[in-house]
């Protein structure tokens, strides 16, 4: 295998870190600055509609979607180091428009969407018009086993009827969400992985209501958020379910492959952007005569990093290729290597800059607190670590049981 960037990856690669270095790393203090002080954090930011027509214009865009129908056709190994670029900050996913949950529910509607479902809303979110969210964990049980849900999707006649409460459903609290994915029992008496069917539900839908909006470690996340959301006598047209009941298992995986090793290559970016801010720390800083770089083992602690950071990516770049050249059936367990080890790699390093930043860390005044709140909820979001675990050590089992 060759991790060589291809030309066109290259091209791109250097297109983003400029549009980045240039235009977005500058508006930061500002953006936060006008969230800070706005009475409505849960409002359009006008800092990012400039900025996402200034990439748009540059067609830095859709640049997740390998279809070139939909997008600017990269294969995951191209787009890799697109996503860790994103990474170094928290605003720039959403300016190229790439931001989750809006690309995994992008990838449903390429995949398995009906031509009308695309229209109403693959399209307006593609153009950045909209966004949206998924609504699949659930408060009452451990959604961490899928099988365990206890929503809802049930046919009546014509329609579907969801009933059921969710939870950490991203991006439900922005101001233009306009539909969520949500997935519930609708035979429950069906075959364990064919129970299941997602439905495109408008948020304006009677019965949908958000009941509260959730914190990760004191971040709200404005004006994207994580809500708990309830869904009572939700009645919509049967159309509204995806490639039809009984489905939403087989969607829900082929969706999470894709979303888990992109969340992963944005880690990378965050571990990288927070090792630069350590090492700038770390020389412009004084102590006790020396700078800080120089003071209780700091300058071993960066080694490690870079060693950490340097082998994150080489893994998730053989997860890449093995995406692209075997699908996701021939990486399960790949890239559920990259999901266990990547997070915990970027929440060291993250911890380790903001150790060297003394209590400036904990603020605002830099991304690293969002960073480290972004890495450790990275732990649980698309499945927690020991579930990762369990499907990579079943394949390795599973190599000696057969050679037995």
């Amino acid at each position: 295998m060759d991790f060589t960037h291809s030309a066109r990856a290259r091209e791109y690669i250097d297109r983003i870190a400029t549009f980045i270095d240039a235009e977005i790393l500058p508006r930061e203090a500002e953006y936060y600055a006008a969230l800070q002080a706005s009475s409505d954090k849960w409002a359009v930011s006008a800092t990012i509609e400039e900025l996402k027509s200034k990439a748009r214009a540059q067609g830095l865009w859709n640049l997740f979607l390998p279809d070139t129908r939909y997008g600017a056709g990269l294969t995951v190994t191209e787009y890799a180091p697109l996503a860790e670029l994103m990474g170094h900050s928290l605003i720039a996913p959403e300016v190229f428009n790439c931001n989750a949950p809006d690309t995994g529910n992008a990838e449903v509607l390429v995949h398995y969407g009906s031509d009308a479902q695309r229209e109403q809303w693959l399209t307006p979110l593609l153009a950045g018009e909209i966004r949206s969210a998924f609504c699949m964990t659930e408060p009452a049980v451990a959604s961490s086993d899928a099988t365990n849900m206890s929503a809802t999707a049930t046919i009546d006649g014509s329609d579907v009827v969801l009933n059921g409460r969710k939870w950490w459903s991203t991006g439900i609290g922005h101001p233009d969400c306009r539909f969520v994915i949500f997935m519930g029992v609708t035979d429950p008496a069906a075959p364990r992985h064919q129970r299941h069917s997602m439905v495109l539900v408008p948020i304006d839908t009677p019965g949908v209501r958000i009941e509260r909006m959730l914190p990760v470690l004191g971040y709200y996340d404005e004006p994207y958020g994580h809500g708990e959301v309830s869904f009572t006598d939700v009645r919509l047209p049967l159309e509204a379910i995806i490639a039809g009941p009984g489905r939403g298992f087989e969607i829900a995986q082929g969706r999470l492959g894709p979303g888990r090793i992109h969340h992963c290559m944005r880690l990378i970016g965050m571990a990288e952007r927070a090792l630069e801010l350590a090492c700038r720390r770390g020389s412009d800083r004084e102590a006790f005569g020396k700078p800080l770089a120089n003071l209780g083992g700091n300058r071993e602690r960066i080694a490690h990093a870079r060693i950490a950071i340097n082998q994150a990516r080489l893994q998730l770049l053989h997860a890449a290729w093995l995406l692209d050249t075997a699908g996701a059936a021939g990486a399960i367990s790949e890239l559920a290597q990259v999901k266990a080890s990547v997070p915990s790699m970027a929440y060291g390093v993250i911890d380790m800059a903001i150790q060297l930043h003394g209590a400036a860390g904990l603020s605002d005044d830099t991304p690293l607190a969002g960073f480290l709140s972004a890495a450790r909820s990275l732990r649980l979001a698309d499945g927690p670590d020991e579930v990762h675990l369990g499907v990579i050590a079943r394949a390795e089992l599973a190599r000696y049981r057969r050679q037995g």
